[in-house]
């Protein structure tokens, strides 16, 4: 064995050694809340990997996008038509487009409604709530209420929130923050979505 080799597996052994630790360590079970944030694509697409996975092991989702209006994406054709997928567009289009705060409020808050009970539905694994930082930082909804409503879901349920600049008092409750990092988007090229990819 070269000494490069040597070295190698020794530093794999010790590396081996505090993972296995870390699994030892890691012994609860509990309902996450996870939060998708930062300006890069791809936050959304990541909660719907995770409603892959829990169809996978054959348990329940649910998916609520907010702001989203669109009904003709590829997550909602596949993942919409699974028996064990709850899936509700609940949004009237993004700001820029519907121009209107008094309703974009009131769809925020009916959307809000529909969100609360599906937190009390202790058959939902995951629930996504897709884009609801926007809602939150316009301050549609009331972020106290938010808060609550998360805290007091089911014990094993899993929440995924996606959405840009998500508030810090988000980050503080979640137990796992990734932040997605835009480095280069095809748009800003010239090149519109594409279908598969953004939608």
């Amino acid at each position: 064995m070269s000494d490069n080799s040597a070295q190698h597996r020794q530093r794999m052994i010790r590396k081996k050694a505090l993972v296995n630790a870390a699994i030892a360590n890691a012994d609860r079970d509990k309902g996450l809340l996870l939060v998708l944030t930062g300006n890069g694509k791809g936050k959304s697409s990541s909660a719907f990997g995770m409603v892959a996975r829990t169809l996978g092991y054959g348990l329940k989702a649910g998916v609520l996008q907010f702001i989203k209006s669109r009904h003709d994406t590829g997550e909602e054709k596949f993942l919409g038509a699974q028996p064990r997928v709850q899936w509700q567009v609940l949004g009237d289009g993004f700001t820029w487009d519907t121009q209107n705060r008094d309703e974009d409020i009131a769809s925020a808050q009916h959307a809000w409604k529909v969100a609360q009970g599906m937190l009390n539905d202790a058959s939902l694994h995951l629930l996504v709530l897709d884009e609801l930082t926007y809602l939150l930082n316009y301050s549609y909804l009331d972020a106290q209420q938010v808060c609550a409503d998360l805290a007091a879901r089911p014990p094993m349920q899993h929440v995924v929130i996606t959405g840009r600049a998500a508030p810090e008092y988000l980050l503080r409750m979640a137990d796992t923050v990734s932040e997605i990092l835009d480095v280069k988007h095809a748009f800003r090229d010239g090149i519109r979505a594409q279908q598969g990819i953004d939608l």
